[in-house]
């Protein structure tokens, strides 16, 4: 496992998409559906994807309180196979490439694999050709997004050796990726076609797959498509990853919606920017968290932003595990110790992150001792974590309790990741600004 960075890689990190506030995005209304499966990614992707859209950076421009326009949404339905990450596949271009990209809720920029040309060197096949698209256009230097003008800004974009818009991209564990800023067309269909959307096509990347930013933020694939809703349920995942179950992704209408209970997303103005809060991400109430049926000692403002913006709770699915700040962390860990903390690896840290393992012997000793965890939100909504889902195998003879702690990946952010969203159906209605839980046997979902 690659250790993270010093916070020098986030000051990087935290830079990069504040300059996304400047233009707008004016197209009509989108909705589509593609295929979605997985991959098993690379060492430095498997670092990523427990802590990816946590660690990637987002602007500090004011979220669109308006509710979407009323239109005609389109339903679609497809499959997607879960490891560590949704690896969602989308046909970009004219004639469309298949591509695939992390399924990101965490993240704002979209950005595709593009392949250098060169000489004798093969570029991969899975990679996107610009050359054989007719609707690709690279973002000149002159244009509006590569000279921000914001104050806090510190890391600008710059002008390649073509007076191209440069992006550099920077995650937690070191990797980066870097390329141009472009537009292109997702091409699902002669009849069925995005309009360009702006778009990262990185040349330099330490990972296979894209992002599909999918948060709140005007240029994110949802905002830039305005897709008004989507929704996605997560299989029960087996043993160490190697057999992928197949899940359930809507993009527009789920019909199992209306068993859905639904939180308010909270909303951030322009003057409550606070310099650890992320006001594009989808930040829901959180009240509490009971486990083995007790509810713990956690004052509800843990899980709310203080001045500074620390403690906002965020639904992410690029985010592998659930990550709590320190006093809420504190308080779930001292429970799990009480049960079973005589069976703890003492010593053990799975990727500088989890520090609550057990040899696998005693797994299903230590789920009967522990049990089910619920986390508490608002409208009376809970999330049921049954005991079999609290603990994951992270590598031969080890499993851990899927939570940390969030000061481990630099942030001040309650997450709760896609491993506790397994058999849960989770919609995003960007609409009504809420987030929808539902019950579901997401394998038996297809």
């Amino acid at each position: 496992m690659t250790s993270f960075p010093s916070t020098t890689f986030l000051l990087l990190l935290v830079t990069f998409l504040n300059f996304l506030y400047i233009l707008s995005a004016k197209n009509a209304p989108f909705s589509m559906s593609f295929p979605l499966t997985s991959t098993t990614l690379s060492h430095n992707s498997s670092s990523k994807a427990l802590f990816l859209s946590s660690l990637i950076a987002t602007s500090h421009q004011t979220t669109n309180a308006k509710a979407m326009p009323r239109v005609p949404s389109l339903n679609y339905k497809s499959t997607f196979k879960y490891s560590m990450a949704l690896i969602i596949t989308l046909p970009i271009g004219t004639p469309p490439q298949n591509q695939q990209m992390v399924l990101d809720t965490g993240s704002q920029l979209s950005w595709i694999q593009c392949h250098k040309k060169i000489p004798k060197v093969p570029p991969p096949t899975t990679s996107f050709d610009p050359s054989l698209s007719s609707s690709f256009s690279v973002l000149p230097c002159s244009h509006p997004l590569c000279k921000p003008r914001i104050p806090d800004f510190t890391l600008p974009t710059s002008c390649d050796q073509n007076r191209l818009c440069h992006y550099s991209y920077f995650y937690a564990d070191g990797t980066l990726a870097e390329g141009n800023l472009v537009r292109e067309k997702i091409t699902f269909s002669r009849s069925q076609t995005t309009p360009p959307l702006i778009l990262g096509c990185a040349t330099e990347s330490g990972d296979a797959e894209g992002i599909l930013g999918m948060n709140l933020g005007r240029f994110s694939f949802a905002s830039q498509a305005k897709v008004q809703k989507f929704s996605y349920c997560v299989p029960i995942r087996q043993g160490n990853h190697t057999v992928k179950p197949t899940g359930t992704f809507y993009l527009g209408q789920n019909p199992n919606s209306r068993t859905f209970r639904y939180v308010n997303l909270l909303t951030f103005l322009q003057s409550q920017r606070m310099p650890n809060l992320d006001p594009l991400a989808y930040t829901i109430g959180m009240v509490g968290i009971k486990i083995n049926g007790k509810k713990l000692n956690i004052s509800e403002r843990v899980f709310r932003p203080n001045a500074g913006g620390s403690g906002q709770t965020i639904v992410d699915s690029g985010t592998e595990y659930t990550f709590l700040v320190e006093e809420a962390y504190n308080k779930v860990r001292e429970e799990i110790i009480k049960l079973a903390g005589r069976k703890l690896k003492k010593g053990y840290i799975y990727g500088d992150a989890l520090d609550m393992c057990f040899d696998s012997q005693y797994r299903m000793e230590i789920e009967r001792l522990i049990g089910d965890m619920t986390l508490q939100f608002e409208n009376g909504v809970e999330i049921l974590i049954n005991k079999e889902r609290m603990l994951d195998e992270v590598e031969g003879g080890i499993h851990c309790v899927g939570i940390g702690r969030s000061e481990t990946l630099g942030i001040a952010s309650n997450i709760i990741g896609n491993f506790h969203q397994q058999n849960l159906w989770v919609e995003f209605d960007l609409r009504n600004r809420r987030v929808g839980f539902g019950k579901g046997e997401c394998s038996t979902q297809v």
